[in-house]
């Protein structure tokens, strides 16, 4: 089948706004994910970064639960060039109790770069109730080279955590952040 130049010229100018549609609509919905999958996680209580805000008023009539005691074990995951790990393996803390422990790094490259830590919790059900007031996964960290830092995490348990959680696995895994960093 043979077209004038004006035939053509028409399918072609069809061809390309359908495209350009077509390009607009994936990168509209491709945006539209981003705020999609925050909620979906959140709801779910998976890969869950930060607090609302990224820090958490303690509640001011929280008492603490001397009648329980729970083990928070402590676990480090390097994605990247580096060492992470707690400086102690677990702690023992009363709900509503305020408690402080340390993570140290290790960037062991000639080279900056900037890394992130995300969190996670076992079992699920004390994700709600573990509460970070002051946690270094609030923010990308940016590590010089060969930098060797320590970072805490402060935090309280809610006494609300069901009576037969007894241990909670507070593991981090610390990663980098592909992108450009200045030289310092």
């Amino acid at each position: 089948m043979s077209y004038t130049a004006k035939e053509r010229l028409r399918l072609n100018r069809s061809t390309l706004g359908k495209l350009v549609v077509v390009a607009v609509a994936m990168f509209g919905f491709g945006y539209a994910l981003v705020p999609v999958y925050r909620q979906m996680c959140e709801v779910l209580g998976i890969n869950v970064l930060t607090q609302q805000d990224g820090t958490v008023e303690r509640p001011e009539n929280t008492q603490v639960d001397k009648t329980r005691l729970i083990t928070v074990e402590l676990d480090g995951n390097a994605q990247g060039p580096w060492r992470f790990r707690p400086t102690t393996r677990s702690i023992q803390v009363h709900p509503g109790e305020l408690a402080t422990v340390v993570y140290e790094v290790v960037n062991t490259q000639g080279r900056a770069v900037k890394a992130q830590a995300i969190p996670s919790y076992a079992p699920q059900v004390a994700t709600p109730h573990f509460k970070k007031v002051e946690c270094f996964c609030f923010r990308e960290q940016l590590m010089k080279p060969n930098e060797a830092r320590q970072m805490p995490v402060v935090f309280f348990i809610d006494p609300k955590l069901p009576k037969e959680v007894k241990n909670i696995t507070l593991s981090y895994t610390f990663f980098e952040i592909s992108g450009a960093v200045a030289a310092n």
